[in-house]
């Protein structure tokens, strides 16, 4: 029988098995948001994980929205993460890259020369910002123009070519949870009038694009995009998400990508729309990996009726450093701490005890 433990072809990656370390910011990179050592025992931990999908990571200065996320857009951020790519590929583990841009989500104080955030178009989101100096009130964006179109596809490709040089297996394209691509998808926060804007077909165009330039640099299919089409979290929304994320597996599967990731519930407290992602799942042609709240029982589930290929687990991750081994014994887990989740030192991030 197919489980979390059958060997799955992704692309060009084999898995040792189907259980993925889903991305999970934790504001721990060291100056210049730079990966640091701390970071690379972090990774290493986990690498047994059939794919680590690394915590979301900033194309550019202006992709950044909180403080300490490492990014993709320095030399020496390329260099601190070939050290985690290194230590992850000495246990045998495979890992990629996820390339993020957080658009309005983000406040000047964490932008170079206090600019603005950048957006599909200026609406401000509900909401704060986590920024240097504690919480501060989400900012008005400025709705980009027409002709900065290419060039934010371009910080992009320069991400995916960075991640290339960093030695990773793949990258996924970060089209969820509310940030920029996300809100160009969403009739929320999209209100252009231009060919980025209006249908879901236009609204779908960058996400398109973005794909199209990053598999250049790497193959389609060492390529992967994540989505979450009913996480309101970030102030996001779409009057008809089913009709919108159909069409939006059905225009992806033809690149051939090595999986589509989505997000199966909501982050935040309000109450999600109805949504059937069974139906979703039939509308993408290619390899799934399901995530939202999965344990062991449920994801062998999923895999074993055909909803996905392989499942995503991110708090059980953060706490168990050995899932994996804890997985094939059903040994117990141990219990994650929230309050050391975001920022701080190896307490509530590398110290989490292995099975004796």
């Amino acid at each position: 029988m197919t489980d979390l433990f059958t060997p799955i072809k992704l692309g060009r990656n084999e898995l040792r098995n189907r259980i993925v370390m889903a991305p999970l910011t934790r504001n721990r990179a060291g100056e210049g948001n730079v990966p640091q050592p701390l970071n690379v025992k972090y990774y290493e931990q986990r690498a047994s994980a059939g794919l680590i999908i690394t915590e979301a990571t900033p194309i550019s200065e202006m992709g950044h929205g909180y403080p300490a996320t490492p990014g993709i857009h320095s030399d020496a951020q390329v260099g601190g993460w070939k050290q985690v790519v290194d230590a992850v590929h000495a246990k045998g583990g495979r890992i990629f890259l996820q390339l993020w841009q957080v658009g309005r989500i983000s406040h000047p104080s964490l932008l170079p020369g206090n600019a603005l955030p950048v957006a599909p178009s200026a609406i401000k989101p509900a909401g704060q910002a986590f920024t240097y100096t504690g919480l501060q009130d989400f900012v008005t964006p400025r709705a980009l123009a027409t002709e900065e179109i290419p060039g934010l596809i371009d910080d992009f490709r320069k991400a995916a070519e960075n991640a290339l040089a960093a030695g990773f297996d793949g990258v996924e394209v970060h089209g969820a949870n509310g940030y920029l691509l996300d809100q160009f998808l969403r009739d929320s926060t999209n209100r252009r009038t231009d060919q980025y804007g209006g249908s879901i077909a236009n609204r779908t165009r960058l996400l398109l694009e973005v794909v199209s330039a990053v598999s250049k640099v790497w193959g389609s299919d060492r390529v992967g995009v994540r989505i979450s089409p009913i996480n309101p979290f970030n102030d996001i929304r779409d009057s008809h998400p089913q009709a919108l994320f159909n069409h939006v597996a059905d225009a992806l599967g033809p690149f051939g990508l090595a999986y589509l990731h989505v997000v199966e519930v909501g982050l935040s407290d309000e109450a999600p729309q109805e949504f059937d992602f069974d139906e979703l799942r039939r509308a993408y042609r290619g390899n799934y990996i399901a995530n939202g709240g999965y344990d062991k029982a449920r994801g062998n589930a999923a895999i074993a009726s055909g909803h996905a290929d392989c499942v995503a687990y991110g708090m059980p991750f953060i706490a168990n450093p050995d899932l994996v081994e804890r997985f094939r014994i059903d040994a117990p887990l141990n219990p994650a701490d929230p309050s050391t989740f975001y920022g701080g030192t190896d307490k509530g991030y590398t110290d989490y005890p292995a099975i004796a």
